[in-house]
């Protein structure tokens, strides 16, 4: 079973899926990148949620990955 954005979802203690960056994280590992990736992919993740008023990625689309990308380069120089 899949939740939101096509990753897997399953149940922790509480029956609860879990959550996007310990989906995110379950799948890097799977893939067995290394740990210091998986931490900036999350950290990445994080900033891109904050920037979008920490609406779930599932929820956005092209223009909010361009508005994004446009912050990174125009107003950080990323």
């Amino acid at each position: 079973m899949t939740k939101r954005g096509g990753l897997p979802s399953q149940a922790d203690g509480t029956g609860q899926p879990p959550k996007l960056l310990d989906q995110m994280r379950e799948s890097i590992r799977v893939r067995h990148y290394r740990a210091r990736t998986e931490e900036t992919y999350c950290q990445w993740v994080r900033h891109y949620i904050l920037f979008h008023q920490k609406r779930h990625p599932a929820d956005m689309g092209e223009s909010e990955i361009n508005a994004f990308l446009t912050h990174l380069a125009v107003k950080d120089k990323v």
